[in-house]
């Protein structure tokens, strides 16, 4: 249904024409556990939903490209022979057009196009909705325009778009995690090496549940890029003592017993949650692996409470989210996922308990907050594919 408004919507703004139009589709993504450690080198264990970005795409005669959505009021467009460069009033184009910068730059050669996309991640919520749009866009050009480049070689473009061209210094979870995700399946990410595997995700009787706060927040205006530069400060510390490349190269035991090397008090904290974080998800996916839930879930509530304590990444919105969601008898872990500062939580939930979770989650929150949240019962979904 979604795919036939798409078309029907594209010609109405484009018009139609001979050349055939051509569908895509990039999920979001929700990280489980191991949050603001994919850029210091830690294991991660995202999964791709079943909510994200729709493309249709149509090349054009000449050499102009024309975007619009179905979200957003706002369309752009510019030419191929124009110098590309990230404008404040293309807004959410800009994404689209860091991709298509990185194709001209690799030689790959493009005509004009028209594009309508349409996204049914919320925006803000912290589910990648970025790295959605930056991957279906990277995908369609490379069939579209024959690219021949490998599905990482795109994630890889992804990555280096959102730091070099939007200007947030993102690790390569997201882009990883919306085009590699598998349905029922989350992925345990060595983003280091970009190692991985696919995990089943057997939850027999609980379910994941994504509770949006509606606490907007701004990737690029946040302290994300601040808290990069506080790890790095601590990797140095370490450095004087340890031959490592990341935070994540060490154990806990191993920084317990070096962590006297960093000097400041915030770049210690920022390395005690990523050192720490890092060994929670390895034992969130053996506890995953036994079927033992209740230790997932008392790990996931660990991860919050050090990003908010030691990170400090939530806002009062997301702890007021965590605390109503652990009143719940039959909520077994809680925790706020992506960067912060506003979006969402991730909770594993018994099935018996989810009316009550939403209706009494929903109604607190409001009552202590002033917003209504969304709660959205997850369904693990595929990774960038044609529609």
């Amino acid at each position: 249904m979604i795919k036939n408004k798409l078309k029907a919507d594209f010609i109405q703004i484009y018009g139609e024409r001979e050349e055939d139009i051509r569908f895509y589709f990039s999920p979001g993504r929700v990280n489980l556990i191991g949050e603001h450690i994919d850029y210091n080198g830690g294991f991660v264990f995202p999964c791709a939903l079943d909510i994200g970005t729709y493309l249709a795409i149509r090349k054009r005669p000449d050499n102009e490209v024309h975007f619009a959505t179905l979200n957003f009021p706002l369309t752009t467009h510019f030419k191929l022979s124009e110098t590309i460069h990230n404008d404040m009033k293309h807004g959410w184009s800009n994404y689209p057009k860091g991709i298509i910068k990185a194709f001209l730059d690799l030689n790959i050669e493009l005509s004009g196009m028209d594009l309508l996309y349409f996204g049914n991640i919320p925006n803000g919520s912290g589910l990648s909705s970025s790295a959605s749009i930056e991957v279906v866009t990277a995908f369609a050009l490379n069939d579209l325009f024959h690219g021949r480049l490998g599905l990482l070689s795109l994630v890889e473009m992804a990555q280096d778009t959102e730091c070099d061209f939007i200007g947030v210094k993102c690790g390569i979870m997201d882009q990883f995690a919306v085009a590699f995700g598998k349905e029922k399946s989350a992925i345990l990410l060595n983003c280091d090496t970009l190692d991985y595997v696919y995990v089943p995700l057997n939850l027999d009787g609980y379910r994941i549940v994504i509770c949006n706060t509606n606490k907007q927040r701004g990737l690029g205006d946040s302290k994300y890029n601040e808290r990069t530069q506080e790890c790095e400060s601590a990797l140095k510390g370490l450095q004087k003592a340890l031959e490592i490349n990341y935070l994540c190269d060490i154990t806990p035991e191993i920084f317990e017993a070096h962590k006297g090397f960093i000097d400041q008090a915030i770049p210690l904290n920022r390395a005690t949650h990523a050192i720490y974080e890092n060994d929670r998800v390895k034992k969130a996916v053996e506890a995953l692996k036994e079927n033992n839930l209740e230790a997932f879930g008392q790990l996931m509530t660990a991860s919050h409470y050090s990003l908010k304590n030691l990170y400090e990444v939530s806002c009062f919105e997301l702890d007021v989210m965590v605390e109503e969601a652990l009143k719940i008898k039959g909520t077994i872990g809680a925790r706020m996922t992506g960067a912060g500062f506003g979006g969402c939580t991730v909770n594993i939930v018994s099935d018996a308990f989810i009316d009550e979770f939403k209706s009494s989650v929903s109604a607190h929150y409001l009552e202590r907050t002033g917003l209504k949240a969304d709660i959205t019962i997850a369904s693990v979904g595929d990774g960038v594919k044609i529609i």
